[in-house]
């Protein structure tokens, strides 16, 4: 593992018990969000969504090794010239796994789970499938027919700048007006104050391979 993972992992696993604490004072179950406008999933993606089905619980979330990265993430402007091109809309609040992060993509593990924050509840919307650039061979990884967005430099401020990483993100539980596989949802608000950053759109990296 190299450095920055091992920071990164460090960071995250600090934080675990009071990510833990904070998620015990949430309901124990998060309703599914409304998929009635959205154009029908692929087979492969409704397997998906039915597998992860029990993440609708973020606690289950925890339990399993996913960690809060505790800040709610939009992008307001969107991507602008030699960034990453999101439309602009919301991520919402990424709970990372680095147990699953590694050269291999599993339709049933994604690296990320994403939540979008509803009062005092945090409700699933998104799965991401994510892979460092440095793990990555001569080919652009791709799961369920589609390449990983990248690479792309990380996420500031919860992510290192210099964490180049490939990610895909998958709307499975609620409606994304840009389609599935859109970065960003414009359906999508983080609230105000508190862990909510409005970020500028990740510079994009160069393809060592």
């Amino acid at each position: 593992m190299s450095a920055q993972l091992h920071t990164m992992s460090r960071a995250i696993a600090v934080s675990c018990a009071t990510i833990a604490a904070l998620l015990a004072a949430l309901p124990a179950h998060a309703q599914q969000p409304s998929m009635r406008n959205a154009q029908p999933l692929d087979p492969e993606l409704v397997t998906a969504r039915t597998g992860l089905e029990r993440y609708q619980d973020p606690i289950v979330a925890v339990h399993d090794g996913y960690l809060s990265t505790l800040g709610c993430i939009e992008y307001p402007e969107g991507g602008s010239e030699g960034a990453m091109q999101y439309a602009p809309g919301g991520m919402g609040v990424h709970f990372l796994n680095m147990q699953l992060v590694g050269p291999e993509l599993d339709p049933m593990k994604p690296q990320v789970l994403i939540y979008e924050p509803d009062g005092d509840r945090l409700r699933l919307v998104a799965a991401e499938w994510f892979m460092p650039a440095e793990l990555v061979q001569a080919e652009v990884p791709s799961i369920f027919g589609k390449e990983l967005q990248g690479p792309m430099e990380g996420h500031k401020p919860l992510m290192p700048g210099g964490f180049h990483h490939y990610d895909l993100h998958v709307w499975l539980w609620k409606d994304n007006p840009g389609g599935v596989f859109s970065p960003t949802n414009a359906n999508v608000a983080c609230p105000k104050g508190g862990y909510s950053f409005a970020e500028s759109a990740p510079k994009m990296a160069p393809h060592k391979h």
